[in-house]
């Protein structure tokens, strides 16, 4: 599906009822407002915006708030504090209801569960178990009251998270989580009945399903299709802007999918009338600005005096802009090559003096201007606890990983290979990856892959370990683990190999993946 992104002032669906009959619900003696958001990944400056508006409105209107998950990881103040930072301020804010994102999963369950508790608010997600339970993790649904207006939000994440952060799952080589896959639907409909029987008046889907295809083939649309009784659905993980996907339920009745982006993009608000109705709005961020709350600002603030004193250290200054996304604001780097994605791969192959380089777009998440860069802006970059690594393997593996890394395409995928040191071209309409040249470092020139030679590739550890790549690289040999961040081996290079200083030299990307349409 395509990405939307839309700017304007506000965008307004009115959404038909569904699930139980209108004349059997407890209509709210005055207006119900829902404000959602999703995949902040740590830009925390939003938070007091979202309190503020609460605050605005509550004078004439029941208030929740509620997030699709995706908060504790992708930015330095999460990366930091290992999500302390970001647990703090949400406990400030006062959440109604919670799921989780794939992110949430960068750290052992254990690490999330004491996190959750922290941020005190009732977390949904039907489709965690522990490894050969029946019981989920955490409720199914929570059932929030507003007046005599029973709302019920029920959460669901998606299966992918199993493999992408895969050793949040594992004790050694024991699996004690699991996600939900086969049966995930059915797990969604079963919560939505109990919820319905429990009394609710209203369903609203708290997803972190997304509506791309994905490797598992789950997706919020297929998950309405699926089922009956929702009556709307606040989607994330795809960082999509979508006011209102209107897509029939089992029963052939319209029902909305809609997400805010990401990083506080826009705030979404769901208008339950007196008269039963629905309606859904994205605020755009420059409409929330003016809207703040003195508590969370508090403690934001706290944590921004914190991060400046840790990561004020000017590292280098760059001459051209380090991009990752493209005209539209989609996330290039997950579907072709940046000049960040060179640059982050050099620093990798250099550093580890590996014959190539690889790095999963999905792990380099956020873009620069030129002009001087802090280890803070290096952070925003590489933010998470991934050391380095060096493995051997065959032409055969690399050009495995290399196919099933750009399968998906034309969408995005996290695992999209940026690559140094090697060259490559796809051919999108029928996926295969050919012309795959590696540098002889002696000679300085690039060489067609040979299936049985070992070759040396730098890279994240969870690439190894961690389900990156689709487990290609799993078994093989480990020549080197290094007790090095990601962030510091980049920060390693800029400083010494280039002398503080990103020339014009990547001003754009340099021609090492090429993509036929």
């Amino acid at each position: 599906m395509k990405t939307r992104i839309l700017f304007m002032l506000a965008i307004c669906l009115i959404l038909p009822t569904a699930g139980a009959k209108a004349k059997k619900r407890n209509v709210p003696d005055k207006s119900i407002v829902i404000l959602y958001e999703n995949d902040v990944h740590c830009q925390i400056d939003g938070y007091t915006h979202l309190a503020g508006l609460r605050d605005a409105i509550e004078d004439t209107a029941y208030v929740a708030v509620v997030s699709s998950g995706d908060f504790v990881q992708g930015g330095t103040a999460g990366a930091i504090s290992h999500g302390q930072y970001i647990a703090d301020i949400m406990r400030q804010v006062g959440y109604d209801a919670i799921t989780l994102g794939n992110h949430e999963f960068d750290y052992p369950v254990s690490h999330t569960e004491q996190l959750l508790k922290h941020i005190g608010a009732p977390v949904t997600c039907a489709n965690l178990f522990k490894a050969g339970k029946t019981k989920p993790v955490y409720a199914p649904f929570v059932i929030k009251k507003y007046g005599k207006t029973k709302v019920a939000f029920v959460g669901v994440v998606t299966p992918t998270a199993l493999y992408t952060e895969a050793s949040a799952f594992m004790n050694g080589d024991k699996q004690v989580y699991e996600l939900r896959q086969d049966d995930l639907y059915k797990i969604v409909q079963k919560a939505v009945n109990k919820a319905r029987r429990k009394g609710a008046d209203y369903v609203v889907v708290l997803s972190h399903l997304g509506e791309e295809d994905n490797n598992t083939h789950i997706e919020s649309h297929s998950l309405i299709a699926a089922t009956t009784g929702i009556d709307i659905l606040l989607d994330g993980h795809t960082h999509n802007v979508i006011p209102g996907d209107s897509v029939e339920n089992k029963d052939g009745k319209k029902i909305v999918a809609t997400q805010t982006g990401t990083k506080f993009l826009n705030i979404g608000k769901v208008l339950i009338q007196k008269d039963g109705s629905i309606s859904n709005t994205l605020i755009p961020k420059k409409e929330t600005e003016q809207y703040t709350n003195a508590r969370v600002s508090a403690v934001t603030d706290s944590v921004n005096i914190l991060m400046n004193t840790l990561t004020r250290r000017v590292v280098c200054h760059s001459d051209v802009k380090l991009s990752i996304l493209d005209k539209e604001g989609r996330q290039e780097v997950r579907k072709a090559e940046t000049n960040l994605g060179d640059l982050v791969c050099d620093a990798y192959r250099t550093i580890l003096d590996a014959d190539i380089a690889i790095a999963n777009g999905g792990g380099i998440r956020a873009e620069k201007f030129a002009g001087d860069l802090t280890y803070g802006d290096i952070t925003d970059i590489l933010p998470y606890d991934n050391n380095m690594w060096v493995v051997e393997a065959t032409g055969a593996t690399i050009q495995e990983l290399l196919e099933k890394c750009t399968a998906l395409l034309p969408l995005e995928d996290g695992y999209f290979p940026q690559v140094s040191g090697l060259r490559y071209t796809v051919n999108v309409r029928n996926h295969t990856v050919t012309d795959v040249e590696v540098l002889n470092k002696k000679t300085g020139k690039y060489e067609p892959l040979q299936s049985d030679n070992t070759y040396t590739i730098a890279t994240i550890d969870y690439c190894v370990t961690g389900g990156g790549f689709y487990y290609v690289l799993k078994d093989c040999k480990v020549v080197e683990r290094r007790n090095q961040l990601y962030r510091d081996v980049f920060v390693e290079f800029l400083e010494k190999n280039l002398g503080g200083n990103i020339s014009n030299d990547y001003f754009e990307p340099q021609g090492r993946i090429k993509i036929i349409y």
